[in-house]
């Protein structure tokens, strides 16, 4: 790119950040005034919750969310702490540690997820048809976004 063409991609990329960055900031606000959790904290909760038995390694888990182990370890402290979350051993190898959702967490993040709908359907309602929203979604995927976690860590990661 070349010219007025890569102006555009970058004044289109720092548009994009910027949405991204308002749209976080409001279900942030939302989710922490509504649950008492971050959005980082509902992105590790969403993934948990779509993984089988809801539960993943920590490292897969951090790996969905892009963040390090110990990112992901220092974050799921408090989501522990308020019994969102709960520490399990690999029956077959005690190296293996899982973070997995608590019966609560399930209930939760259903409560959770209900307000996250609201936020982006709210949000998008106001500048967006539903057709320029489902446009935005597959050049979204295109560039290498993803949506809701659909269970697979490794699929998700590619």
């Amino acid at each position: 790119m070349t010219g007025s063409s890569s102006h555009d991609a970058l004044d289109t990329a720092l548009r994009l950040a910027r949405a991204q960055a308002v749209l976080a900031k409001r279900l942030d606000s939302v989710l922490a005034h509504r649950h008492g959790i971050s959005y980082a904290d509902f992105q590790v909760l969403l993934h948990l919750g779509a993984a089988p038995g809801a539960r993943m390694r920590r490292v897969d888990l951090a790996r969905a969310v892009g963040l390090t182990a110990s990112g992901v370890t220092r974050g799921l402290g408090p989501l522990e702490r308020i019994g969102l979350v709960e520490r399990e051993k690999d029956a077959r190898d005690a190296r293996i540690a899982y973070a997995a959702l608590t019966a609560t967490g399930r209930e939760r993040l259903g409560e959770m997820t209900l307000s996250a709908e609201e936020v982006a359907a709210d949000w998008f309602a106001a500048s967006c048809t539903d057709a320029e929203v489902a446009t935005l979604g597959r050049l979204l995927t295109a560039l290498g976004g993803r949506g809701r976690p659909t269970g697979d860590p490794v699929a998700e990661d590619a």
